[in-house]
């Protein structure tokens, strides 16, 4: 299994990245945003959990070369850059088909446009994130990654009506330029689906939403937060 831990590792968490390289209408690539992984990647790993990475289609998963950047740059993506296991890793993921929640204690979505094309219908996927819930697992997603609970809002319609989330906004879209390129607005499909969406009052800064089991983060700058709070609710520190 592509799982990395400490020694005595009691807890098991499981990352979810999309497999979608391609935006619409532009030669330009996506994949997933760098930080949003790496941060709380190690994380996850430094308070000795376990972690396993899975995908739609399995394999190396893309990374956003935007997200590359010097100036998106972090702890975690500097770690990362060196670590040659966890490079290995996110270069081998597991099929979704291959996990199960009953296995793991946490659920996590690092940010991604391609969530939008491979997550928003992904059947699999959905039933993962309700098995999760349904056996109240922490299920926590960053920025674009909310578009896995659409497919999940249609095998059950109840699950958004006035639950509180947070996802990209249009505003943060607009200024990435990338409002063109993607199929539909994120924030704007929440809220037909009977979601309460809120978001931060500067772009790009940290907002985050836990509404019981289920944490959102806005945007990247929101996975650290968002990461802590996974921690807290499987220590049992978060009501």
């Amino acid at each position: 299994m592509h799982s990395f831990c400490r020694l005595g590792s009691m807890k098991k968490v499981l990352m979810v990245l999309s497999s979608h390289a391609a935006l619409q209408h532009t030669d330009e690539r996506t994949g997933v945003w760098l930080c949003s992984f790496t941060d709380p990647y190690y994380t996850f790993f430094d308070e000795g959990f376990e972690v396993t990475l899975a995908s739609p289609m399995g394999g190396p998963v893309p990374v956003d070369p935007m997200s590359e950047q010097t100036t998106h740059a972090s702890l975690g993506t500097a770690r990362f850059a060196a670590d040659e296991d966890v490079r290995l890793a996110i270069g081998n993921t597991w099929k979704l088909d291959e996990v199960q929640a009953s296995d793991f204690d946490a659920l996590y979505y690092p940010d991604s446009h391609g969530a939008m094309w491979d997550l928003v219908d992904n059947e699999r996927n959905a039933r993962l994130l309700l098995g999760f819930l349904d056996a109240g697992k922490p299920v926590a997603m960053v920025g674009h990654s909310a578009a896995a609970l659409i497919k999940v809002a249609a095998q059950r319609p109840e699950m958004l009506q006035g639950r509180h989330l947070t996802c990209f906004s249009n505003t943060e879209e607009a200024l990435l330029k990338r409002h063109h390129h993607i199929p539909f607005a994120l924030k704007d499909r929440l809220k037909e689906l009977g979601a309460v969406y809120e978001k931060g009052i500067i772009p790009f800064t940290p907002h985050l939403v836990v509404e019981g089991l289920l944490i959102t983060g806005q945007n990247a700058s929101s996975s650290l937060p968002t990461v802590q709070a996974v921690v807290k609710a499987l220590e049992g520190e978060l009501v």
